[in-house]
C-alpha cells in the first residue's frame, strides 16, 4: 500500500521529456516566427525599392534629374564606372548575386550609375540621349 508503483516512479523522468519536448517546440515555433517576420520584412523592403525603380523608369527621366532628384532625397552616387573593365569592376564589387544581370544590363546600355539608397544599392542605366533605360537593385 504505501510502495510506489512503476508508474510513479517513472513519472518524474516522464515530466521531463514532455517538458524538454514543449520547450523544444516552443522554441522551433519561435525561430520559424521570427524567420516568417525577417522573409516578409525583406520582401516588402525590396518590393518597394522595386516598385519606386519602375515607376521612375516608365518616366524615362534624364541623368541629370535622376542624379539630382536622388542625392536630394539623400542616395548619393557612389559609383559612375567607365569602360567595360570599370563596369566589371563595379559588378563584381557591389553586384552580389546580381553581378551578372548588371553586367549584362551594363553591356547593353552606354552608361551605368551605381546610388546608395539606404541598405539597397541602385544601378541605373541610361541609353545615348541620356534617358533612364532600365535597373537593377541589389541589397547593399
Amino acid at each position: 500500500m504505501l510502495e510506489r508503483s512503476d508508474s510513479d516512479a517513472r513519472s518524474p523522468l516522464r515530466r521531463g521529456w514532455i517538458f524538454a519536448g514543449a520547450l523544444l517546440l516552443t522554441g522551433l515555433a519561435c525561430a520559424f516566427a521570427f524567420w516568417l517576420g525577417a522573409w516578409g520584412f525583406d520582401f516588402r523592403r525590396y518590393s518597394q525599392h522595386e516598385g519606386r525603380l519602375h515607376r521612375l523608369v516608365v518616366q524615362h527621366p534624364t541623368r541629370d534629374r535622376v542624379e539630382r532628384g536622388l542625392a536630394d532625397e539623400g542616395s548619393p552616387l557612389i559609383e559612375a564606372p567607365e569602360g567595360p573593365v570599370a563596369l566589371e569592376k563595379a559588378a563584381r564589387s557591389l553586384g552580389g548575386r546580381k553581378a551578372e544581370e548588371v553586367l549584362e544590363k551594363g553591356r547593353r546600355w552606354p552608361t551605368t550609375r551605381v546610388f546608395r539608397a539606404g541598405d539597397m544599392l541602385y544601378f541605373l542605366y541610361f541609353d545615348g540621349d541620356d534617358l533612364l533605360q532600365d535597373y537593377t537593385c541589389v541589397s547593399g
